[in-house]
């Protein structure tokens, strides 16, 4: 701030004034400046560093997310030497490292060296840390664990009630577990994981521990969520966003995800790649689906919805506070979210408490929320600081900074004063002076160069110290000047350290309410999820589905494809029943472009939206125990893998064969069309019989497949187990008509000429196709066509004949000899 006085007029300083913040209620969220959210969600990448031990049998694992600063860990699980359960770890987080004891079995070694030679898994083939044994002893990890330095557990806390807190979260006595907590805690802090500038007593932030459970889970693999378009990455439109990442293409994901919050987004991702039978968890889901679809309840969702879009990223802004980091932006954006969840909180309450979630945000949305609240509305002041890009306080918090702040303001007019005095002293030459108070260096006289000062030592006033020369105007001290400084000081610094104290203190207060604030966010995500997948339900007709333990496979009456439905005009339904011991094992066949390959995909996608917890497309759907779902449908191709077309088709049909149980779903499309035709039939039997020789331990199978033969040389044994179903059409003339409809029986042919007349193939290609095809049916030799010989032996003719023309007979050099042997001999094969 600057002053400035000229002889005979004194000129004004600005007109001061103290700012007050706001106080908004719940259902009117304090309105933040454009670009404040933005601002609030650019960070760094997400890293996840997993931890991993295994012994007799058993798992113990543990993973520190950066993106919410939290430890998850699961309890010691059994696993199969194959470590199956692991890799479904290592599939679902994608670590960027895996972090174990250098001591291990043969087992874990092999696993291990093999997770770090997979060449697909590039760029994200995660870095293998051997810790030395000693790391991961029992005793000195859960010594680790206690001593820890924890934000969510309050300070006042003695050291055995911390022991107590610690183990109501921690399964100490699952000894794998805690030894993979020790380990990874020990390489945090050896690897100082989002905390390397910081100075080495800044401990890596931690802001809860979680537990979570892979139990009862279905299985998917990554080539079941690609052909069935649950998640597809596209490159982003904009090209300011091309290198920054990819955005959802047309998927299942993409049509439900309507989450309002980016952490809503992040749980329904989670839900989809943890597909649960766990039938008390989806039935809670649908039971707030479904309170939320009912047209009274209409008002609410919106309501709720509206408050969902204030919830922001509270781990980050906790882990800023942790590190002291904390932005301006991040108060605002704090103070938002907290009153918004209390709009959630009262909304609850007047809710049906028989309703799970309703009861634990009406319950766990304590008054915590509201002392957090209004301790950060009545002591920031949101739009002074916003102005001044740094924290500052309201009046009356604190009477030292106020009165500071009285005097800090007082000085335009007392400045002014000093100025004219400090005028009256100076060279009659100067025309204007002023005195301006620079933070860190204190007041000084500044008067306005003069043409004859050129040279340094033209600057020299006396009874003035020379400080520095800016912008044409030279900065001096003087006697008045210093005694400002020994009578004012460094005021501003002195409000702004005192303020920051205050800011410190009022980080403590929130960080002591973490865990809240962390089950804020926990539940308010759970309730922009469902929000979302009622409004799915709502705009595009689903239902709910019904689970029965008693059946095995799905029953669905009039099912629909949630994708395809969207993009064609029409939409006709159909019913799958494959419930029981009856047709385990459904041939579909049909012509080409009849459905069948929609048909697979609706059963699979309609399983998978129930075993998430959503409504379906269908008017009824009940659903069994299903513990997997595989795929051939489509060959997902990769050059890195280095495998042909078809031995991607073996292998996931492999993988079917090797793992499928009774209570598995396993859709198969077009399976041995990518060899040789009878060879393709007979892998195709092959399989089918190995399952149908389970009996009633045979998997739910849809087979669609243009092999008549399967059913014609009757391939597959006859009985209950075997169901053969069509696609209806219906010839008119020329024409072939599709209904679309699944009915009993098996398709009489292919239809392949039609579909080649539809794709635009030559009428001529078409007809000779027809011939070919049934002399092969009828046993006869395939001969050439006649015209089309004639055509080329003439052609050649031509070709030979101008050859010989251009020939030189006068050369001496010519050798006949030679153009017959090379030329004429060969093409006389063509000719005759």
């Amino acid at each position: 701030m600057a002053f400035r006085a000229t002889p005979g007029r004194t000129p004004p300083g600005p007109a001061p004034g103290m700012p007050s913040a706001s106080f908004p209620s719940p259902q009117a969220p304090m309105p933040g400046p454009r670009g404040l959210e933005e601002e609030e969600e650019d960070e760094e990448p997400a890293e996840v560093h997993l931890c991993v031990l295994w012994s007799s049998g058993y798992l113990g694992i543990a993973y520190y997310d950066t993106s919410d600063s939290t430890v998850h860990f699961m309890p010691d699980a059994p696993d199969h030497e194959s470590l199956k359960l692991l890799q479904r770890v290592l599939d679902e987080i994608n670590p960027q490292s895996v972090v174990t004891s250098a001591k291990q079995d043969e087992t874990m070694a092999r696993f291990l060296g093999k997770l770090a030679s997979q060449e697909q898994r590039e760029p994200k083939r995660p870095e293998i840390v051997l810790l030395p044994s000693v790391d991961f002893g029992p005793e000195i990890s859960k010594q680790r664990l206690l001593s820890g330095n924890y934000s969510f557990i309050p300070e006042s806390m003695t050291a055995t009630e911390k022991i107590l807190f610690l183990s109501s979260i921690i399964p100490f006595d699952c000894v794998l577990t805690v030894r993979a907590l020790g380990g990874l805690l020990k390489f945090l802090s050896r690897r100082r994981v989002g905390v390397e500038l910081e100075d080495y007593n800044v401990s890596v932030p931690i802001l809860g521990f979680k537990k979570f459970v892979l139990t009862h889970l279905v299985s998917i693999d990554q080539d079941t969520y690609s052909v069935l378009q649950i998640f597809k990455s596209e490159s982003h439109p904009s090209v300011y966003k091309v290198a920054s990442g990819l955005k959802e293409g047309l998927s299942l994901f993409g049509i439900l995800n309507r989450c309002r919050s980016k952490w809503g987004q992040k749980l329904l991702r989670l839900w989809f790649t943890r597909p649960t039978q766990e039938l008390r968890e989806l039935n809670s889901r649908l039971d707030v689906i479904q309170f939320f679809l009912m047209p009274q309840n209409l008002d609410t969702a919106q309501m709720m919805h509206r408050l969902l879009s204030h919830i922001k990223n509270v781990p980050l802004i906790l882990k800023r506070m942790k590190l002291s980091h904390t932005k301006v932006s991040d108060w605002q954006v704090l103070y938002k979210t907290v009153y918004s969840a209390l709009g959630l909180r009262d909304a609850c309450r007047s809710l049906p408490q028989s309703i799970q979630l309703f009861r634990d945000i009406a319950q766990e949305f304590s008054d915590d929320l509201h002392h957090v609240a209004s301790l950060i509305g009545k002591v920031v002041n949101f739009e002074e600081s916003l102005a001044e890009n740094r924290f500052t306080v309201l009046p009356n918090i604190d009477p030292e900074i106020d009165a500071k702040k009285r005097r800090l303001m007082g000085l335009p007019s007392f400045l002014t004063e000093v100025a004219q005095k400090e005028l009256e002293n100076l060279d009659a030459r100067i025309p204007s002076c002023s005195v301006i108070y620079i933070p860190l260096i204190g007041f000084l006289l500044s008067i306005p160069r003069l043409p004859f000062m050129v040279e340094t030592s033209d600057f020299e006033i006396e009874g003035l110290d020379f400080m520095f020369l800016s912008e044409d105007k030279l900065h001096y001290r003087s006697t008045r000047t210093k005694e400002l400084d020994a009578l004012l000081g460094d005021l501003h610094c002195e409000i702004r350290d005192q303020e920051t104290l205050l800011m410190y203190q009022l980080q403590c207060q929130v960080l002591a309410r973490a865990s809240v604030l962390t089950r804020v966010l926990d539940l308010a995500s759970r309730l922009d999820v469902l929000l979302a997948l009622a409004s799915a339900a709502r705009d595009y007709g689903y239902s709910r589905p019904h689970y029965s333990p008693r059946i095995h496979g799905v029953r669905i009456k009039n099912g629909r494809h949630p994708l395809m439905e969207l993009c064609a005009r029409t939409f006709v339904p159909n019913s799958t029943d494959c419930g029981g011991d009856q047709g385990r094992v459904k041939v579909i066949t049909g012509p080409n472009s009849s459905g069948k390959s929609i048909y697979l995909k609706q059963v699979g996608l309609i399983t998978f939206m129930a075993l998430v917890g959503s409504f379906v497309p269908a008017e009824e759907a009940e659903i069994g125990i299903i513990d997997a779902i595989f795929t051939r449908i489509h060959s997902c191709e990769s050059i890195s893998l280095g495998l042909s077309t078809f031995m991607i088709d073996l292998n996931q049909v492999a993988k079917a064969v090797n793992n499928a149980t009774q209570q598995s779903l396993v859709l198969i499309d077009e399976f041995g069309k990518g060899t040789n035709t009878v060879d393709g039939l007979a892998l195709l039997a092959a399989v089918l019989r190995h399952w149908l020789a389970l009996g009633p331990s045979c998997p739910h199978i849809f087979v669609a497949t243009n092999f008549l033969s399967l059913v014609q040389l009757q391939l597959l044994p006859q009985g209950p187990l075997v169901q053969y179903l069509t696609m209806e059409t219906c010839e008119d003339g020329d024409d072939l008509v599709f209904f679309y409809q699944l009915c009993q029986g098996v398709a009489s042919a292919s239809h392949a000429s039609y579909t080649a007349a539809q794709a635009g193939l030559p009428d001529q290609l078409i007809a000779r196709g027809k011939e070919v095809s049934d002399l092969i049916r009828s046993g006869k030799p395939i001969k050439p066509v006649n015209e089309l010989l004639r055509r080329n032996q003439m052609e050649n003719c031509q070709a030979l004949v101008t050859k010989f023309l251009k020939l030189d007979l006068e050369d001496p050099t010519l050798d006949l000899g030679i153009f017959m042997s090379q030329e004429v001999l060969p093409a006389a094969t063509t000719i005759l």
